[in-house]
């Protein structure tokens, strides 16, 4: 008969466990006033810091004037740092800086920290046991340094502990949900028997609370404070769109944009001009109540829309309502895509109602230029025109390699037969 084989028994779940070895550091700051006066105290005898505690031992700093070695005879200072608690191999690494109190800031360092140690840290078996260097200077050398003023040395130290552990902290972690608190707002918004102010927006009326109207904007905390002074509990607002005021509530109780299918659409794409479209009417509300949070995510959407034929009028709308993120964004995508945003629609309006505004899209492109010349690998913005095409003739400065600037006709005109352009406008 052919042999049995047995299944392998059921396995339990899998256990686990995580070790971690890390350092437990601190540091100490030791001032050595009197070094001259400390000179000739002999050879291995020092001056003890304050002891200081890192990672549950007591430690020192001990500074030798005459040097620990006798073999050295008083040529080197020697500093150590020294195990002053009951211990027992207690493992550590170590750092020890001589203070630099020119302000050069050249001091100098013994580390272990932030370097591979090929037998690991140091081990200090017992009480008393020390590390250091027993030349950590030469003494002559150190009495005509920077290190050495006013008869004062400064020396700062630092221990890093060694210690293990099982972390169960980092095996088993409690998971905290988003913030919900939005969610509570936005139920306090839903409920009109706990509010105590009323907006009748174009005959639409809004049920909201003072406190968090408030907490949000301060220009509703002007505009509420008048109301109570005069025991106001109904504010009438005919400027604002009912809808685009309920937006505004949305963000103010729940901190996001309301979900809406004219949000998500894309004004490139749709017969209305930017200016109509819910996000830009948003945006200026939040300019108009103070909510740079709001208007950063309209110019978050906003932003998705640029496009050559729409990038005039959103520039327009940014600088209107103080979106500077936008407006940068539009200024330099235009003078990327000149020739074409000079020939939209958008333009036409920009020139007629935002000469300002095209004064700065002007120097943005000089600025492209610069950054072309100098070394950049982008085409140079001024070459685009090379291509041609009819910009509706004006005249713009631009920078001549010598420094200077001269006027140059940035829309294309036809020639004369005798090769010369008409004479542009001055």
């Amino acid at each position: 008969m052919p042999p049995t084989t047995s299944s392998p028994p059921a396995c339990t779940s899998p256990t686990s466990s995580l070790s971690v070895t890390e350092t437990v550091n601190g540091s100490h700051k030791f001032t050595i006033q009197g070094y001259s006066l400390a000179k000739g105290i002999g050879v291995g005898k020092h001056i003890a810091s304050e002891t200081f505690t890192v990672g549950g031992y007591q430690w020192a700093i001990y500074f030798y004037p005459d040097g620990k070695n006798p073999e050295d005879h008083s040529s080197y200072v020697s500093v150590f740092i020294a195990l002053a608690s009951e211990g027992t191999d207690v493992r550590a690494l170590f750092e020890l800086t001589l203070i630099d109190q020119s302000g050069k800031g050249k001091h100098k360092v013994h580390s272990h920290f932030d370097r591979s140690l090929e037998s690991g840290p140091y081990t200090l078996k017992y009480r008393g046991s020390m590390w250091g260097y027993k030349r950590f200077f030469r003494r002559a050398m150190l009495e005509s340094s920077d290190f050495l003023k006013d008869d004062c040395l400064k020396i700062h130290c630092t221990v890093g502990v060694v210690v293990s552990a099982t972390d169960c902290s980092r095996l088993h972690s409690i998971k905290v949900p988003e913030s919900d608190i939005g969610d509570h707002f936005g139920m306090l918004l839903e409920n009109e028997d706990c509010s105590d102010i009323i907006f009748s927006v174009q005959g639409q009326k809004f049920h909201a609370h003072k406190l968090v109207l408030v907490a949000r904007s301060p220009v509703f905390e002007n505009e509420l404070l008048d109301a109570m002074e005069e025991d106001n509990s109904e504010i009438v607002i005919s400027d604002i769109e009912p809808k685009v005021f309920k937006a505004l509530l949305h963000f103010i109780y729940k901190d996001d944009l309301i979900e809406d299918e004219e949000l998500s659409a894309s004004s490139s794409t749709s017969v209305i001009s930017v200016f109509d479209t819910l996000t830009a009417k948003l945006l200026e509300a939040a300019d108009r109540y103070d909510l740079p949070r709001l208007r950063l995510m309209c110019e978050a959407v906003l932003c998705k829309d640029i496009s050559v034929s729409s990038v005039a009028k959103i520039l327009a709308l940014a600088d209107r309502y103080h979106a500077m993120d936008l407006k940068s964004v539009c200024l330099k995508f235009s003078a990327e895509n000149l020739v074409a945003v000079v020939q939209s629609d958008g333009f036409e309006y920009l020139k007629e109602n935002c000469p300002l505004l095209q004064s700065e899209l002007l120097k943005t492109v000089a600025g492209c230029e610069e950054d072309v010349s100098g070394g950049g690998k982008s085409r140079s913005v001024w070459a685009q025109f090379s291509d041609g095409g009819d910009t509706n003739d004006r005249s713009v400065r631009q920078p001549w390699e010598n420094g200077g600037e001269r006027s140059q006709n940035l829309w294309a005109q036809p020639e004369n037969s005798n090769g010369r352009s008409p004479r542009q406008e001055e």
